[in-house]
């Protein structure tokens, strides 16, 4: 186990960034977060990769990087939004690298965020694991190959390099549980196009528990997948959640061809979907709170699962 530390985070103010931020500190360590606007607090810090330009008292003395930064994927995927997904993962870690260069920093550990889609956008019921490799290569599998080569490049300045591969992550405010629970409420809930591509999820509490492994696991030294037991396919998974909330769910699927045209190729996130495996991680000893998605409905404070 590592004693306490000084670390660095990046995307400290999201979702996972600012409730990984706190368990952090409530564990004893001394966390520095980047962020894009001049902050007041003593523990934020400005930084602009795009200028190559940071404080550099964010540097002072860390011992580990966790690198959460990176533009939603969840907006229309223009030709310049493309390379805005690309570059605020890419270039951010390698910018991220250069400094750690110029201040001769020695790391324990850098830590960097990915996301299944690595595998690639597709429905299948083969199992993946972290050694199956990208078997269909799209847009999003190629920006998850960049990143974890941005991350595997720190292996010049780190002791060790752990990738956390994720699912969509479900909390009771934001992220994705937030928009379907929208949808239920609605009485809108159903199937979405087959409705037989599965839907990998993990809650946010065992997602910030994992990055805490990561950190203070010296045998965490590789790439994970960070998904929950329970994989249902999509039209079971919008029918427990309409059951959870008592609302009604619609028995026709909402055609392929609607979320084309709202999301244009985005759209394919939703559409398709494989079995991820979290058993590399569980064999480390790692325990996850929420295994299914019984467990996580009761957490988030749904009527009933």
């Amino acid at each position: 186990m590592q004693s306490q530390m000084k670390i660095l985070v990046t995307g400290g103010t999201g979702l996972v960034g600012s409730a990984l931020v706190k368990k952090l500190r409530d564990l004893g360590h001394t966390v520095h977060v980047l962020v894009r606007k001049p902050s007041n607090n003593q523990h934020e810090f400005f930084w602009d990769y795009k200028v190559q330009e940071a404080d550099d008292r964010a540097f002072d003395g860390i011992e580990c990087i966790i690198h959460l930064a990176g533009a939603s994927i969840g907006k229309r995927w223009t030709p310049d939004y493309r390379l805005e997904i690309v570059s605020s993962r890419v270039d951010s870690a390698d910018f991220l690298l250069e400094k750690c260069k110029q201040h001769h920093i020695r790391l324990a550990s850098f830590i960097s965020a990915s996301g299944i889609n690595y595998y690639g956008t597709f429905t299948s019921d083969q199992i993946l694991d972290e050694e199956t490799g990208i078997l269909h290569k799209d847009f999003l599998s190629d920006v998850c190959e960049k990143w974890e080569a941005a991350a595997g490049r720190f292996s010049a300045v780190a002791s060790k390099t752990v990738i956390i591969r994720t699912a969509p992550v479900l909390s009771q405010k934001g992220g994705t549980m937030e928009e379907l629970k929208k949808i239920a409420d609605l009485n809108l809930a159903a199937g979405i196009g087959s409705g037989k591509q599965w839907f990998n999820w993990i809650h946010l509490d065992d997602l910030v528990n994992m990055y805490v492994a990561a950190v203070v696991t010296l045998e965490m030294n590789s790439v994970y997948n960070a998904v929950a037991d329970e994989v249902p396919a999509n039209r079971a998974f919008m029918k427990r959640l309409a059951d959870a909330q008592g609302k009604f769910f619609f028995p026709v699927n909402i055609p392929a061809a609607v979320l084309r045209i709202m999301f244009g190729q985005m759209s394919e996130m939703i559409l398709e979907g494989t079995r991820v495996s979290n058993k590399k991680i569980k064999s480390l000893g790692f325990d996850f709170k929420y295994e299914t998605l019984t467990e996580a409905f009761a957490a988030l404070g749904l009527a009933r699962s």
